[in-house]
């Protein structure tokens, strides 16, 4: 434990778990799954989803951490020692790289946008002049390479520093700027004229647009947003003292999570209905919708660069945590130093984003090399952010409950007499609900 790193207090792991799944996925995507999926209803359904789904799943990757004290390959070697298992952990750490590849690359999005807010590019655009600088933005290639160089060189130079020294720390600055942020943005977004609006539309569920489709989407945000399947949480958990409350900290992580997303539509659906915009805008409000938004109310250039600070920072909090979880399984089971291992995983990122980085209209200037041509940000989003996640989260699932078995788990997770009252509601979901909603989402990526 003292060669590989430890978490300094329970806060300073909380903070951390919680930053890594805090990110784009609560500010950017559960905003607008939300104004696709009724509003009110979706956030209901949605809070049940990571009780029923991501809390259970959440607590397993954290006592098979702390039981083995290793990272993702590792713990299913120490754990299942001869079987094939430790393959699930080689697909966790292959997924984290692959998906800090490309979501660095809209990670250095909103450091772009943030300084184009600040610079006045969107003082005053005419119609359908925002979507335009959008595009002119993504079809600059040497733009896009140096934004995802930035990001991941920021991303690496945190985590080099160690598990106290630099996750740890950097946690306790991070978070609560986040949190600071939020409230700033909702304070003044609830003042804009007509957003009463925008609250009925988030706060008052209507029954009668319940169907299949929410309940889907509600169960792929949950699942997505915890951080689940590649061994994040497994990974943080390898850090955690016995005398840790599994079940008190996998609560907190879930609280705080929830709790950035639904601020993040404090702050959205009054601007929307503030100027009489509809709520599904789809996965183009942030970038394409939001600036027009803010060249059009009071203050809203310094609204929108701290809107897109507050994205950058939440990205930062996640992209720590995609890296560490390679950089676990090279110090553990190459016994690597931290900081070549950090160093080595942040250039291979690099170069798996570079294509993510020119999937925009920057792909002209390679316009002659082979599958230049591929959009390889979705690509990626959906073989690795998607359906690369649900498996992961399957075996997980799958491993702890019939192959470890649940009673060995519930030993790690009532170590130094840490009550822990849920068990059995948390054996039945980890055995059989959890494994069929997993499913239920992972079939649902080939439709």
């Amino acid at each position: 434990m003292a060669s590989r790193g430890k978490w300094g207090s329970r806060v300073g792991f909380i903070l951390a778990a919680a930053g890594s799944a805090v990110g784009l996925g609560n500010i950017w995507r559960f905003p607008y799954i939300t104004g696709k999926n009724g509003g009110a209803l979706f956030v209901l359904i949605y809070f049940g989803c990571v009780v029923v789904l991501g809390l259970p799943v959440l607590l397993a990757e954290l006592a098979v951490g702390r039981a083995t004290c290793k990272n993702p390959v590792g713990a299913f070697q120490a754990l299942r020692p001869g079987a094939k298992w430790h393959y699930t952990g080689y697909l966790g750490v292959v997924t984290a790289v692959m998906i800090l590849s490309f979501y660095s690359v809209i990670a250095g999005w909103t450091v772009g946008y943030c300084c184009k807010t600040i610079c006045g590019h969107f003082a005053a655009p005419g119609r359908g002049e925002v979507a335009a600088v959008f595009s002119a933005f993504i079809a600059s290639p040497w733009l896009q390479i140096a934004l995802l160089a930035f990001f991941i060189f920021l991303t690496v130079f945190i985590v080099s520093r160690g598990v106290a020294a630099g996750l740890e720390s950097f946690a306790r600055v991070l978070m609560p700027a986040l949190f600071l942020l939020l409230l700033l943005l909702m304070g003044y977004s609830l003042t804009l004229p007509g957003a009463q609006k925008g609250l009925a539309f988030y706060l008052m569920p209507d029954f009668s647009e319940i169907n299949g489709r929410v309940f889907l989407e509600a169960m792929g945000q949950a699942f997505f947003s915890l951080s689940l399947g590649m061994g994040t949480m497994l990974t943080y958990g390898s850090y955690l003292k016995k005398k840790e409350n599994l079940v008190t900290a996998a609560a907190w992580v879930a609280v705080l999570d929830t709790s950035i997303a639904v601020l993040a539509g404090f702050i959205i659906f009054p601007a929307l209905f503030s100027m009489n915009m509809a709520p599904d805008q789809g996965p183009g409000l942030v970038f394409a919708i939001l600036p027009e938004i803010f060249a059009k109310i009071p203050g809203g250039m310094m609204f929108g660069a701290f809107f897109f600070l507050l994205l950058a920072v939440a990205a930062l909090t996640s992209t720590i945590s995609l890296l560490e979880v390679p950089v676990a399984f090279l110090i553990d089971e190459r016994n690597w130093p931290r900081r070549r291992a950090s160093v080595l995983v942040g250039g291979a990122a690099l170069a798996f984003g570079i294509p993510s980085a020119l999937s925009g209209g920057g792909v002209k200037f390679l316009s002659r090399l082979p599958l230049v041509h591929v959009d390889f940000l979705s690509l990626w989003d959906k073989v690795w952010g998607n359906i690369s996640l649900s498996v992961g989260a399957l075996l997980i699932a799958i491993f702890v409950a019939h192959v470890w078995k649940t009673s060995r788990a519930l030993e790690e997770i009532t170590a130094e007499g840490v009550r822990f009252r849920l068990a059995r509601l948390w054996t039945i979901a980890i055995k059989y609900v959890c494994p069929l909603l997993i499913l239920v989402v992972l079939v649902s990526q080939f439709f």
